[in-house]
């Protein structure tokens, strides 16, 4: 599906279009791509997954430097995990699907860990700076370590022949705090 529809630019009022596309996306279901555009300089795009799958754990072994060209996919609803590191990404009310590979996962971190530097003091600092130096080693392929990824809608992943997949339980997306208010 394609459409344009017209609609008025929310930062300057002018009319401009709105652009929804659908798209196949092999190994996932079909995506939503919305994008539009105005001179005033306003711009939008937003990636919605359209369906669900079943929840499952991607978990890759990062040995080798090949390894770094491991296609990971993240959608809105999915978490990372490098459990060597301490590292763990949950998804929050303004998360982003991405795909990129797994050295643009190390790449995304580091960036976070700038942004913690630029406000970070004393033992938080210093194991931001120990953290980021820990990443930058593992980029260049130094340090081993274990990319897991986990998505209760399934629509998350890690395409390598190296990623083992694993079927979660339907609940598998709950935190334990849910849990208990459920009993």
């Amino acid at each position: 599906m394609h459409r344009v529809i017209p609609g008025p630019c929310p930062r300057c009022k002018e009319e401009i279009q709105f652009i929804y596309q659908t798209e196949e996306i092999p190994y996932f279901s079909d995506i939503l791509l919305i994008s539009a555009a105005c001179d005033c300089g306003y711009r939008f795009v937003e990636t919605m997954i359209l369906g669900e799958g079943d929840p499952a754990m991607w978990t890759l072994h990062v040995t080798a430097p090949g390894d770094m060209e491991a296609r990971v996919v993240r959608s809105t609803t999915g978490s990372l995990e490098i459990p060597e590191f301490g590292i763990t990404i949950d998804p929050g009310p303004a998360c982003d699907a991405f795909i990129t590979n797994v050295e643009g996962v190390l790449a995304r971190i580091e960036d976070v860990l700038d942004k913690v530097l630029t406000w970070a003091e004393g033992e938080e600092r210093g194991r931001a700076c120990a953290l980021k130096d820990e990443v930058a080693r593992a980029r260049e392929g130094d340090v081993p370590f274990t990319l897991i990824v986990r998505d209760p809608t399934g629509n998350s992943a890690i395409i390598s022949r190296k990623a083992e997949k694993q079927l979660l339980p339907p609940d598998a997306g709950t935190c334990p705090d849910d849990q208990q208010r459920q009993d």
